[in-house]
């Protein structure tokens, strides 16, 4: 069975359980990041409030950071402050995910009307030019549409480790949930149950317990004892997602692309990879990112700032 495969995935036990809800300790260019916090503000699309973050001088070149399945904009926190002396920066939390609202139904026209009101909002063409847009996970599905059907809006775009599978390979999501997300009565319990999916190692675990404290929202406890914590992406997003054959739209590319992934990354096995590469563009930029997994802004941050910093400066 090849290693992208999620039947293949090993258990990972959740890593911040040992800390009993204390934080892990953090280096020093970590705590200056989150420092330069963003101006927070939504953005109305199609009726949902969707969260915007910014960082950065408007009128610098744009770039929009967009986070993966179950996530939310907080992911680039500690990213994007490390961009933002060059750039006017911007990342949402998806319909469905973070502080945004949820829908009952999501598709690629919804996703990227909620792009293109985020380079809106936070003016992230200010500078007369078109924004370069990164799209982690799933927030590159919606990337690579908006490359094929709004092109002339793309300035570039990058995905990063954002993977499609051959045909015959296409995983179809997590199954069907018939409830919602589970309530835990405190921090500490909630912390302890958090997981990267797909499931991997962390070594950097303060970046994980800021990702967690950040995913979570307050929710009345199942039986009635008072008020606990809850994830708050919408669990039922995956089935009513609808989005057209991805791999179809492989070759259809019609703007500068760049595909990142991290070296180590069980979901860009060498078939997938051989695929993708096989039906993009022979144009693209492409590399990987070292003794990085799926997550690489968690894995190896400072090297993906590194490596959207390179990109940035001489792409497309």
């Amino acid at each position: 069975m090849p290693d992208d495969h999620p039947s293949s995935w090993p258990e990972v036990p959740p890593p911040l359980a040992p800390f009993l809800g204390e934080k892990p300790p953090a280096p020093l260019w970590f705590d200056q990041a989150l420092a330069r916090a963003p101006e927070r503000s939504f953005v109305t699309v199609e009726g949902a409030k969707i969260e915007l973050l910014t960082w950065g001088e408007v009128g610098k070149p744009g770039v929009l950071l967009l986070h993966g399945n179950g996530a939310h904009a907080d992911w680039w926190s500690f990213i994007a402050p490390l961009l933002a002396d060059d750039y006017r920066v911007a990342a949402i939390s998806w319909s469905g995910m973070g502080g945004s609202d949820w829908r009952p139904a999501y598709n690629a026209d919804i996703f990227a009307a909620e792009i293109f009101a985020a380079i809106d909002a936070a003016e992230l063409e200010a500078d007369g030019q078109k924004a370069v847009v990164v799209g982690h996970s799933f927030g590159g599905f919606p990337t690579l549409y908006c490359a094929v059907h709004h092109a002339a809006r793309m300035k570039g775009v990058v995905m990063l480790d954002s993977t499609i599978h051959p045909p015959e390979r296409q995983w179809k999501g997590p199954p069907r949930r018939e409830r919602g997300n589970r309530v835990y009565p405190d921090l500490t319990t909630a912390l302890a149950r958090f997981r990267l999916a797909p499931p991997q190692g962390c070594e950097n675990l303060y970046i994980a317990d800021y990702i967690a404290r950040n995913s979570l929202k307050a929710a009345p406890m199942e039986d009635g004892s008072g008020e606990g914590l809850t994830w708050k992406f919408d669990p039922g997003l995956w089935s009513n997602f609808v989005m057209p054959p991805l791999g179809q739209l492989l070759s259809q590319v019609k703007c500068p692309l760049a595909l990142v992934w991290g070296e180590r990354s069980k979901l860009m096995g060498e078939e997938t990879l051989s695929y993708m590469l096989r039906e993009l563009p022979d144009d693209i930029v492409k590399f990987s990112i070292p003794d990085a997994d799926h997550h690489v802004m968690i894995d190896q941050p400072l090297a993906t700032v590194a490596a959207l910093r390179a990109l940035l400066a001489t792409w497309p």
